[in-house]
């Protein structure tokens, strides 16, 4: 639940909702468009020169079918919100909850009560750069998240973070809140690392995902088998996570080649190479000691494998990539 006298801020009638209140029976759209077709326009919502801000959701009325310019996440603070993806897809957001939505995405929103406070951030993608550079570990997991920040037509139009019960999560988007209501110096940097570490969390809780489009089945499997990855990378094998999902390899094997462009072999090759390059530049520990530690148990196809992804050997690696560690090979 978020603090106090912040849910009261956000909980005051706004002007449009004082009209909405006094009979008004429509969203004005100028406030949010001047196109003919709906959608939400960020130079309607932005200052000019800002990458992010916040309104809280219009409430009393049907907002109708829309599309945004921008990235678009609502965080429910109080209440409950329903919301209609794509025309068909209904969706409803409860107390704690996160939405995060594609340029793509179709939304509108049912009408919302008076305790129903949702804070709407909009975010051009370029405020994500810091966030995504501390994201720095490449994994498939993490591009499936960021993809939703992209606004190719593959990427997924939502992500729906359900009943999160984390306190970090929670106390970062209430931090991020405060900030973009009370200027403060340094503001960009701070809410940018504040975005940063959400991320970070929200990778933890990718158990509560919802999401849906035309691959819906295929894209939680694909989440399963990749927590698998990232959990036992030194010690995964297809058959194993084949065997927990109750499927034949052969099946398993063509879920993620479909849904993540790559073959079990090539994720788990790139998470091990990933954890040996993070221990090689954090650690002093020998590079025989390594490559045990990343699941490998021939020497020299490590060396050949990370030269040819790094375009570099593991000693010069941590050479240029070291950070005041103590360069054992």
């Amino acid at each position: 639940m978020i603090e106090q006298n912040l849910l009261e801020h956000l909980r005051k009638i706004s002007e449009e909702e004082r009209l909405l209140l006094e009979g008004e029976k429509n969203v004005q759209k100028s406030l949010y468009t001047n196109e003919p077709d709906f959608v939400v326009d960020s130079r309607k919502m932005l200052a000019w020169g800002k990458l992010i801000d916040i309104r809280s959701h219009t409430r009393f009325v049907h907002f109708p079918a829309h599309k945004h310019n921008y990235i678009e996440m609502i965080y429910m603070c109080s209440g409950s919100t329903t919301h209609i993806i794509n025309g068909s897809i209904p969706l409803t957001l409860h107390t704690g909850e996160l939405l995060l939505l594609n340029p793509n995405a179709v939304h509108e929103i049912l009408p919302a009560g008076i305790d129903d406070i949702a804070v709407n951030f909009i975010i051009l993608p370029e405020f994500f750069d810091r966030a995504l550079i501390m994201l720095e570990e490449e994994n498939i997991l993490r591009d499936f998240l960021i993809g939703t920040l992209k606004p190719e037509k593959n990427a997924a139009e939502y992500l729906h973070f359900q009943s999160i019960d984390s306190l970090p999560v929670q106390n970062l988007i209430e931090n991020l809140i405060w900030s973009l209501l009370n200027s403060q110096p340094n503001r960009r940097g701070i809410n940018q690392t504040t975005m940063g570490l959400l991320f970070l969390h929200l990778l933890n809780h990718t158990d509560r995902i919802n999401m849906n489009d035309s691959s819906r089945y295929g894209q939680h499997l694909v989440f399963t088998i990749l927590k698998y990855i990232e959990t036992n990378y030194r010690t995964a094998e297809l058959a194993e996570i084949a065997k927990q999902l109750h499927m034949p390899p052969y099946a398993v094997s063509k879920i993620i080649k479909k849904h993540s462009g790559h073959t079990f072999k090539q994720l788990l090759q790139t998470k091990r190479l990933n954890q040996a390059a993070f221990l090689l530049s954090t650690t002093a520990l020998p590079v025989e000691d390594i490559i045990v530690l990343a699941g490998y148990d021939n020497t020299s196809y490590f060396h050949r494998i990370f030269k040819e992804y790094y375009h570099m050997t593991p000693r010069a690696y941590r050479i240029k990539n070291g950070k005041n560690t103590l360069r054992k090979t």
